[in-house]
């Protein structure tokens, strides 16, 4: 179901009467990931919502509806010299992915080492609820604090809460100036290099670890390696800059211009390598520190992995069979790292989990009640809360 803005909150209003379990959706490119929908569930795309509401150049805001093409808000963005500091959801060469599925999935990618996350630039926000009433939570403007903070309530919902309709969001000064680094080597020398810089006063954009065997698929080393990028209002200062990352390891580092460090941005996000569905996808999140070993773990499985330096969050993936007891033996790791792993995408027969129970299961199925007391939105996909397929 494709609704305009106006057929919408009907449309809402008659699923809820006649208890009808649905699903939102941005563009519909991802409704794959995570656990499988319940059958007879409808699917409700905010596609047809796709405007550009308000653009303030100068105030660095914009104001889109749910169903708006993240390529086309850069495409925009940057005709005014701005951008959102995001990346495109994996799996995404072309750019593609909604607004609404990034919030809604909670996605944000590398950029978060410099410009935190993408829940953290929203400033605003619409939204439908399982009944079909309309709210709102923040404004327009950076400095409106009005309401609850519903908007980080349904970053990383799954659409388990509400639909989102709209969305408020600040931008950046897109940097003029881009290089980056490539440093490959021995896993504990990569590690002490983003130490160096993580305590240093230096800014990257980004700083990502790269598994060997992602490495390996790119064409390079079959070697751990970090991916820094850098960026600049002058270009003498960005070469100061990558010349004294470049003096903080003994490693052999390689420096990317813009067009290479893209290329292999692309390679991290999924593509254009993975022209086909892989048949693991698996986001992992981890304390920093510990992103070397998962690394190791993973690479050991054969997974291409991708890692935030900064957050230890990122993607794993592998288009090869991998038994499901090392994926899970690898969610075990995490844990008792401090940290998780969602499984995105499986084979038929795996049948794992996409998440495990929360600490804070009771409290995370209290919030759903409330907002979505018949339990219509998005069946079995609450995150925190574990449903094993059948």
């Amino acid at each position: 179901m494709r609704p305009t803005p106006d057929d919408l909150p009907d449309l809402v209003r008659e699923l809820h009467g006649g208890a009808i379990p649905w699903v939102p959706a941005g563009l519909a490119s991802r409704l794959r990931w995570g656990p499988p929908l319940v059958s007879g569930c409808e699917q409700l795309s905010v596609a047809r919502l796709d405007r550009i509401l308000e653009l303030n150049p100068g105030d660095f805001t914009i104001t889109v509806e749910a169903g708006t093409p993240l390529l086309d808000v850069q495409r925009v963005l940057a005709g005014h010299g701005q951008w959102l500091a995001v990346d495109p959801p994996w799996g995404s060469a072309g750019g593609g992915g909604s607004m609404g599925g990034l919030v809604a999935r909670g996605l944000a990618g590398g950029y978060r080492q410099r410009y935190l996350g993408l829940r953290d630039q929203l400033i605003g926000i619409r939204l439908v609820r399982a009944d079909g009433t309309a709210a709102r939570a923040g404004g327009r403007v950076v400095k409106n604090v009005a309401g609850y903070d519903l908007m980080r309530l349904l970053a990383g919902s799954w659409g388990s809460l509400a639909l989102i309709t709209e969305l408020s969001l600040r931008t950046l000064p897109l940097p003029p100036h881009r290089a980056g680094l490539l440093v490959q080597g021995e896993a504990t020398l990569l590690a002490s290099l983003s130490t160096s810089l993580a305590r240093s006063t230096l800014t990257p954009e980004r700083i990502d670890w790269w598994s060997a065997p992602l490495s390996e698929a790119a064409g390079l080393e079959t070697a751990p390696a970090l991916l820094i990028a850098l960026a600049s209002v002058e270009a003498s200062c960005l070469g100061d800059q990558l010349h004294t990352v470049a003096c903080l390891t003994e490693l052999s580092s390689r420096r990317l211009p813009p067009e290479e460090l893209e290329a292999l941005l692309q390679i991290g996000r999924g593509g254009p390598l993975t022209a086909e569905q892989p048949t693991w996808l698996l986001r992992v999140g981890v304390n920093p520190d510990r992103a070397p070993l998962v690394l190791e773990k993973g690479a050991a499985l054969g997974l291409k992995m991708e890692l935030g330096a900064g957050s230890g969050l990122g993607m794993a993936w592998s288009e090869e069979a991998i038994e499901a007891a090392g994926v899970e033996g690898l969610r075990s790791m995490c844990q008792e790292l401090g940290g998780h792993l969602t499984v995105l995408l499986q084979p038929e027969g795996a049948n794992l989990a996409a998440w495990p129970d929360a600490p804070a299961k009771g409290l995370i199925e209290a919030v759903k009640r409330e907002f979505d007391p018949k339990g219509q939105l998005t069946p079995g996909r609450l995150p925190g809360v574990a449903w094993v397929p059948r």
